[in-house]
């Protein structure tokens, strides 16, 4: 016969795999963003964006930025506060938007193999600010919750 505490322990248990494996898709997701930046961006035929070690960057960069900078642990404010911006969930959002839009535009350029027509450079910083600001947010968020614990 199951306790009430096996079954508590279970149900955590299913719920810190269903976030890992949550993460793990949202890393895949920045491989994928990034690899087809990264596709767009040697199609330019600048030699600093064709090689293997740029793509191999923008790939792990793509990762990182989007297993740390989407799924941002939150502290929560006191019951009488004042709702206000969370500028860390901001920070977040606006990279993910920017690297999402600049990946939704290199597949477009991929898949229709249009030339970006001099906006090479535009999407290759929008996407590397974009996901800078993920990372920047995610540190920044771990580092907030993780803070008051440690002290």
């Amino acid at each position: 016969m199951v306790t009430k505490d096996e079954a508590i322990d279970d149900v955590i248990f299913i719920s810190e795999v269903a976030h890992v494996v949550g993460r793990a898709g949202l890393a895949m997701a920045g491989v994928m963003c990034g690899t087809f930046v990264a596709a767009a961006l040697t199609k330019v035929n600048a030699e600093w964006f064709d090689s293997a070690p740029f793509v191999a960057t923008m790939v792990l960069v793509g990762m990182v930025g989007f297993y740390l900078g989407i799924d941002i642990p939150r502290l929560r404010p006191p019951a009488t506060a004042r709702p206000r911006i969370d500028p860390v969930e901001l920070l977040s959002a606006v990279g993910t938007f920017l690297a999402t839009v600049a990946a939704l535009i290199s597949i477009y350029s991929f898949v229709f193999d249009e030339a970006l027509g001099g906006f090479e450079y535009v999407v290759a910083s929008s996407w590397l600010l974009g996901v800078a600001m993920q990372i920047g947010a995610g540190a920044i968020g771990r580092r907030g919750v993780a803070g008051p614990a440690a002290a």
